[in-house]
C-alpha cells in the first residue's frame, strides 16, 4: 500500500504532480461523490439515446467509417465488447507501468466528468484496479494519437472486462480475470456508448508528458551543475553570467540558468583563482560561456509545454461528448497535434542539451583545450586510457538524441478507410522522448562523472560549496583519479544519482 496522500478525482483538473504521486508512486484515488452524481444524472440522457429508434453515434451505429450502420438493440452489448477487443491491438514490448498508470487515471478523471455518458461503476471499477495496483499489459505499438490512444486505452478498458493479461501490485504477470478475483473487483459488461468512452482520449501521450516535465525539471537543473563543474575544472569564468548581462537579453530561461550558474560558482576558489589580469583568455568556447542560453532554450520550451499540458489536463475528450445542456455531439478533440507537436519541440531541446553537454565533456579530455589538465584524465598517460571511451558513449547517445528529435508529428498515414484520414502520431513522439530524457540523464552523468575527476586533478585548488558537494556525492559509487579501472558501473551509479534526482537536491542545498 503506498504512503502517498489520496488524489481527488472528478472536481478539479488534476495537477502534474497527482499525476506524478499516481503513475509513479502508486498513490490512491478518491472519486468526489459530486462526480458519481453527475456521472450517473448524465447517464440518463443515453438511455434515452439508446431508445431512440433514429441512429446515434455511439450508441446505436458502428464505429469510425463504420457509423452509418445501425446496431439493434439487442446487438449493443456484443458491440462494445467487440470494439474493445478489436482494438486491443497493441504490439512490441510492454510499456512501463507508470505510463500505463498515468492512461489509467487520465481517463478515469475524463469518466469522472459526467460528459461521456458511462454509468458510475464504469468510474467506479477504473478507480478500483488504480487502487489495487493492477496494471494491465499495454504494449509500444498501436496508437497513431488520434481517436484518441485508441489500442494503448483499449488494452485497459479490456482488463476491466475481466480480459486480456495484467501484473498485480508485485508485478506478477497473470490473467486479468484472476487478478480481479483477487482484488474482489467484478469486471464490467459494457452497455451502450461506454466502449468508446473508455478509448477516445489523448491519455497515453499526455501522461508521458507530464511525466517527462517532471524528470526535465531536475535535469535541467542537473544540466546547469554539469556545466558548473566542467566550467569550474576547465578554468572558465563565472562573468559572463553576470545578472546585468543577461538582463540585456530578458529570456526568462535563460535568466534562470544564468542564476543557477551563478549560485553554483559564486563562491568557487578556483574561479577565483585565476579572476586577475595574469588570466590572458578573452572569452571561453560556447559550450562554456553559452551554458544559459542552451539551457535556458530548453527551459522556456518546457514552460510552454507545461501550458499545454495543463489545458489539456483541464480537458474533456471523447467522442462523442454530452455537453452541458444535454446534447449528445460528435467533434475532434480527441486529436493528439497539440500534445504531439511539444512532445516533439521537448525532444529537441533534450538533444541540444545533451549536444553541448557532451562537448564540455569532450573539452575536459583534450590537452590542447582543458588548461593543463592530463590528456583524458588518464593516471599513468599512454598506459591509461583515462575517461576516453566515455565521452564516446557520451557521443553515441547525442547521435542517437539528434535522430529522436526528428518529429514525430510532420507524419500522418490515414486509417479506418479514409475516415480518419490525419493522424497526429502523438504516441510515437511521446515514447521517443521517453527514450530521449533517458539518454540526456546518461550524457549529464559522464559530464559530471568528468567533472569530479577534473575537480580533483586541481588541487590543491578547491571546488566551490556546490560543485564539491556533488563531486563529494559521486565520490560515494565512484572512485576518484587514478590507474585505469571498470567504468562502466561507476557510469551507471552516477547515472542512476542523476535519474533519482539526488545530484539535482545537494545541488540546490549547497548552492550560494
Amino acid at each position: 500500500m503506498s504512503d502517498q496522500s489520496p488524489v481527488l478525482v472528478g472536481v478539479e483538473p488534476l495537477r502534474h504532480a497527482d499525476v506524478v504521486a499516481v503513475a509513479r508512486h502508486g498513490a490512491p484515488v478518491v472519486i468526489a461523490p459530486e462526480a458519481l452524481a453527475r456521472v450517473a444524472e448524465t447517464r440518463t440522457v443515453i438511455d434515452g439515446l439508446a431508445a431512440d429508434p433514429n441512429p446515434h453515434y455511439g450508441v446505436s451505429t458502428g464505429f469510425g467509417a463504420l457509423a452509418t450502420t445501425f446496431i439493434a438493440p439487442e446487438r449493443r452489448l456484443q458491440l462494445q465488447a467487440s470494439l474493445i477487443r478489436s482494438h486491443a491491438a497493441g504490439t512490441g514490448a510492454e510499456i512501463e507501468r507508470e505510463v500505463t498508470r498515468g492512461l489509467q487515471l487520465l481517463r478515469l478523471q475524463t469518466l469522472a466528468s459526467g460528459r461521456t455518458g458511462v454509468r458510475p461503476v464504469v468510474v467506479e471499477t477504473y478507480a478500483a484496479l488504480l487502487n489495487a495496483g493492477i496494471t494491465p499489459i499495454v504494449r509500444e505499438y498501436g496508437s497513431l494519437g488520434c481517436s484518441g490512444d485508441l489500442a494503448p486505452l483499449a488494452h485497459i478498458a479490456l482488463a476491466t472486462m475481466g480480459e486480456g493479461d495484467v501484473r498485480d501490485a508485485a508485478g506478477t504477470l497473470l490473467p486479468a480475470s484472476e487478478a480481479l478475483a483477487a482484488a474482489g473487483i467484478e469486471p464490467l459488461t459494457l452497455v451502450e456508448k461506454e466502449g468508446l468512452a473508455l478509448i477516445n482520449g489523448t491519455d497515453g501521450m499526455l501522461g508521458t508528458l507530464v511525466l517527462a516535465l517532471h524528470d526535465l525539471e531536475e535535469l535541467l537543473v542537473t544540466a546547469d551543475i554539469a556545466a558548473a563543474m566542467s566550467i569550474e575544472s576547465q578554468l572558465g569564468t563565472d562573468a559572463v553570467f553576470a545578472a546585468d548581462l543577461m538582463a540585456l537579453r530578458p529570456q526568462v530561461g535563460q535568466g534562470t540558468s544564468a542564476a543557477n550558474l551563478r549560485a553554483f560558482l559564486g563562491d568557487s576558489p578556483m574561479v577565483h583563482s585565476h579572476k586577475g589580469p595574469e588570466d590572458g583568455r578573452v572569452q571561453d568556447a560556447y559550450s562554456l560561456r553559452c551554458t544559459p542560453q542552451v539551457h535556458g532554450t530548453a527551459r522556456d520550451t518546457a514552460g510552454y509545454a507545461a501550458t499545454i499540458a495543463d489545458r489539456e489536463l483541464a480537458s474533456v475528450i471523447d467522442n462523442p461528448v454530452i455537453t452541458l445542456d444535454g446534447r449528445i455531439e460528435s467533434n475532434g478533440n480527441f486529436h493528439g497535434a497539440p500534445v504531439a507537436a511539444v512532445l516533439d519541440f521537448l525532444a529537441i531541446s533534450v538533444a541540444d542539451v545533451a549536444s553541448v553537454s557532451e562537448r564540455r565533456t569532450d573539452r575536459a579530455l583534450d590537452p590542447a583545450r582543458n588548461h593543463g589538465l592530463p590528456p583524458f584524465l588518464a593516471d599513468e598517460v599512454g598506459v591509461d586510457s583515462g575517461l576516453m571511451i566515455a565521452q564516446y558513449a557520451a557521443a553515441g547517445i547525442v547521435s542517437e538524441l539528434k535522430r529522436l528529435a526528428v518529429p514525430a508529428s510532420v507524419d500522418s498515414i490515414p486509417s479506418s478507410a479514409m475516415q480518419e484520414d490525419h493522424v497526429s502520431m502523438g504516441w510515437a513522439a511521446g515514447r521517443k522522448l521517453r527514450r530521449a530524457i533517458d539518454g540526456l540523464g546518461r550524457v549529464l552523468a559522464i559530464e559530471i562523472l568528468t567533472g569530479a575527476r577534473a575537480l580533483d586533478l586541481r588541487a590543491p585548488l578547491q571546488a566551490g560549496a556546490a560543485t564539491g558537494a556533488v563531486r563529494d556525492l559521486v565520490r560515494t559509487v565512484a572512485a576518484g583519479p587514478g590507474p585505469d579501472r571498470f567504468l562502466s558501473p561507476e557510469m551507471e551509479a552516477v547515472t542512476a544519482l542523476v535519474q533519482s534526482g539526488a545530484i539535482a537536491r545537494i545541488a540546490k542545498e549547497h548552492a550560494k
